[in-house]
């Protein structure tokens, strides 16, 4: 109904709640069909002499409730009334539409989708030797995995030198454990990962943010905190850096690779991204091996919930006591998640997983690009995130309160500040379960954010 019109005046809720509200007593009423489709936000806008973003988060609440159903190129239709209990729910909690998780995009290819769950019941044909206890670093079937996913990344290490762990989060707890000691220092991005920055606050360790430009830390930098704060280790996330999504390059990854190496500073490589780009710079582990633990993570390249990563020590000595800190802290890796991850590298499942991420991915940042003003925010054609630079007069506590109102979750620039003030930024996430037209939606409301203004909003 093009020309449906809601009566407002009756209520005395926010007008966003009343506009659900009245397109539930009017499906009620009969005075809506299913099928029936509603008005354009903005010309509904105008119609009601009130603001764009007022009607956006009435159709939002009303999808919510299971009243209409919103497409891409298609407009918002009526579905029918869902469930009392249903409507009473998402009206007391809204649903919200998370973009604060950096997770890749969920395959929805029936055919891939039917070829994971085809290896995961091969894998459960040995389901009683998966319930025994391994030996620590993994089976030598599953190191074979490794070495072959890792050769992807141009590393070819020995067997010695691989461990199978559950997940990057307790390998870095344990890289991080036995490199330094309490009160000791470790360097890192001064906008990094807040997951180093909890293992570090953990260990009660220091961490150090440096400098850093559009190619990553600043070497300069890292030479002056080497000679002032005799660090123990050096902590990057250098492909696809989260927040920020930068890479650095060839030439300054060798830069900062030859500091590490006049200072004797070891090298933590979280290369959680690494697998994503088609094309990168070589990881620190084929620049400087001996330097570098590389943790090579599957939850961004496969999914969150498979929580295994391949660790390369830069020796077969130094991963005798890492070997130690994950056995005593987590036993082994579960033979399970092992059994599943290698039989999809060895079948090509992985691979596959991986070509819908980076397709997916492409697709989103190209949705971003297409609607958020140009210069808005920073990201790499591939990442799942934007590192999202606020206009003035918008403060970043401003911006993520108005967009969680509207059932919009975002990360503020403070998680991730290790060094200085935290920027007028917010971290954007665009994977997970959300759609692709959700995505869109969010997008499309952001940008109207950025016109309007926190006074408008």
């Amino acid at each position: 109904m093009a020309d449906w019109i809601p009566n407002l005046e009756e209520s005395d809720k926010p007008r966003y709640l009343a506009i659900a509200d009245a397109i539930a007593s009017d499906i009620a009423a009969g005075r809506l069909s299913l099928a029936d489709r509603l008005p354009p936000q903005r010309k509904l806008a105008a119609r009601l002499g009130i603001d764009f973003t007022t009607v956006a988060r009435g159709y939002g609440e009303a999808q919510k409730r299971g009243l209409v159903v919103s497409k891409v190129g298609q407009g918002t239709s009526i579905t029918g009334l869902a469930s009392p209990a249903a409507v009473q729910r998402s009206a007391v909690r809204p649903i919200l539409v998370d973009l604060s998780m950096n997770l890749p995009p969920e395959q929805d290819d029936p055919a891939l989708l039917k070829r994971m769950q085809e290896g995961i019941a091969a894998v459960s044909q040995n389901v009683m030797g998966l319930l025994r206890y391994q030996g620590f670093g993994g089976a030598p079937a599953d190191k074979d995995a490794a070495s072959s996913w890792l050769g992807r990344r141009a590393l070819v290490p020995t067997q010695d030198r691989i461990f199978v762990t559950p997940g990057a989060h307790p390998a870095l707890l344990g890289i991080f454990g036995i490199l330094a000691q309490r009160g000791e220092t470790i360097l890192c991005e001064a906008i990094t990962y807040p997951g180093a920055r909890a293992i570090a606050a953990q260990l009660g360790l220091s961490l150090v943010g440096l400098r850093m430009d559009r190619d990553g830390i600043d070497p300069d930098a890292f030479a002056d905190a080497c000679r002032t704060l005799k660090p123990k280790a050096l902590y990057l996330n250098p492909t696809l850096q989260n927040p920020t999504t930068l890479t650095i390059p060839k030439d300054r990854r060798d830069a900062i690779a030859a500091t590490a190496r006049h200072f004797h500073v070891p090298i933590i490589e979280d290369d959680a991204y690494g697998f994503i780009p088609t094309k990168s710079p070589p990881p620190f582990a084929a620049i400087a091996p001996d330097l570098t633990w590389h943790v090579a993570g599957l939850a961004k390249c496969i999914g969150a919930g498979l929580r295994a990563a391949y660790v390369l020590a830069p020796d077969t000595r130094s991963g005798w006591p890492f070997a130690a800190a994950l056995r005593a802290a987590n036993v082994m890796a579960s033979p399970f998640t092992a059994a599943i991850v290698t039989r999809w590298i060895e079948d090509g499942t992985a691979d596959a997983i991986l070509r819908f991420i980076r397709t997916e991915a492409a697709a989103r940042q190209a949705l971003a690009t297409s609607i958020l003003p140009p210069g808005s925010f920073q990201a790499d054609p591939i990442s799942f995130n934007l590192w999202v630079h606020l206009p003035p007069p918008w403060t970043r506590s401003a911006f993520i309160g108005h967009m969680r109102e509207t059932g919009i979750g975002i990360v503020a620039s403070d998680v991730f500040t290790v060094t200085g003030s935290p920027p007028e930024a917010v971290r954007v996430c665009l994977g997970g379960p959300i759609s692709r037209g959700g995505v869109r939606r969010a997008l499309e409301f952001m940008a109207h954010s950025f016109e309007d203004g926190p006074a408008l909003a």
